[in-house]
């Protein structure tokens, strides 16, 4: 079976990794704010450390989030901002 050629994609434009970044700071917010990535309390906490560490997982897991989809904020960023390029905004 003669399997199709998969052609590359383009890599992502300035206003695309933009949306994106947008979307992954939006994402790491929730996060925090839901207390996704809490630090422990108590005998076998990590401390101060483990306090700072908290944000820099969560800020890396929004990005993970993004870059397998996201919730589709990006594609509704991008979207916008084209337009307004174009001069159509809406």
């Amino acid at each position: 079976m003669i399997q199709p050629l998969a052609l590359p994609t383009p890599p992502p434009d300035a206003l695309r990794r933009s949306a994106e970044a947008l979307e992954a700071a939006f994402l790491a917010e929730m996060l925090k704010s839901a207390g996704a990535f809490r630090p422990t309390e108590g005998p076998g906490s990590g401390g101060e450390g483990e306090a700072q560490f908290a944000s820099f997982l969560a800020d890396e897991q929004a990005r993970a989030m993004v870059a397998r989809g996201g919730i589709g904020l990006a594609d509704s960023i991008e979207h916008a901002l084209r337009l307004r390029a174009a001069g159509r905004a809406s």
